[in-house]
């Protein structure tokens, strides 16, 4: 049984998804624990409804990135997790902590990566005149917003899209291509290699 240790800022909707697919479908594996950066951030509440472990580690109460990382690595390794999955978890981590976790650390980034990394995806999308837009769930490495991709979802551009609008429908994506690269790494579906992930049974990694 594999142990997921989930990081959050916010509501964590992401982190729920998991959380119902993997009691709902019977994965090999239990989220152990959902860990915040912010004691306001409302994704605890449903995660203690839950029955899962819960903490915080507020970087404001640390003095740089160093001290809140060893902090963070400190309450996240307690729960002895196979897999730590970012689950809009809004804060930079820091090379020691990302090696730390190197191949067992997931982010979801809200674009199609490498393009558009960083804050503020479907304003610079829309800017750009993009056609096409998606989410991409990757490898965390120590460079931002890059690593190796484990799955895509594709979402078109509609000429009356807004960025409220357009980052709505990316979102629902999220939701379902997030779970399921979680459930191919606990159930031993992913392979990485020099730095490309393929899915072992054959399966689209992309969402069109």
């Amino acid at each position: 049984m594999k142990r997921i240790v989930i990081l959050i800022s916010g509501r964590g909707s992401n982190m729920q998804a998991i959380v119902e697919c993997c009691a709902e479908q019977g994965w090999p594996a239990q989220v152990v624990a959902v860990v915040a950066n912010r004691a306001d951030a409302p994704g605890l509440a449903y995660a203690a409804g839950r029955g899962i472990a819960t903490a915080v580690v507020d970087h404001r109460a640390h003095a740089g990135r160093e001290a809140f990382d060893a902090e963070l690595r400190r309450v996240v390794d307690g729960h002895a997790p196979d897999l730590v999955v970012l689950a809009g978890f809004m804060r930079i981590l820091g090379p020691a902590f990302v090696r730390h976790y190197e191949a067992r650390l997931l982010n979801i980034h809200p674009s199609l990566l490498p393009a558009f990394a960083g804050l503020h995806t479907h304003r610079r999308a829309l800017q750009a005149g993009c056609k096409a837009v998606g989410a991409t769930v990757h490898f965390v490495t120590p460079e931002l917003d890059h690593g190796p991709i484990v799955m895509q979802s594709v979402v078109p551009v509609r000429p009356d899209d807004d960025e409220p609008a357009l980052a709505a429908r990316v979102l629902a994506t999220e939701h379902a291509i997030y779970p399921l690269a979680v459930r191919w790494f606990v159930e031993g579906r992913l392979r990485l290699q020099d730095g490309r992930v393929t899915q072992s049974d054959g399966a689209s990694q992309v969402l069109i």
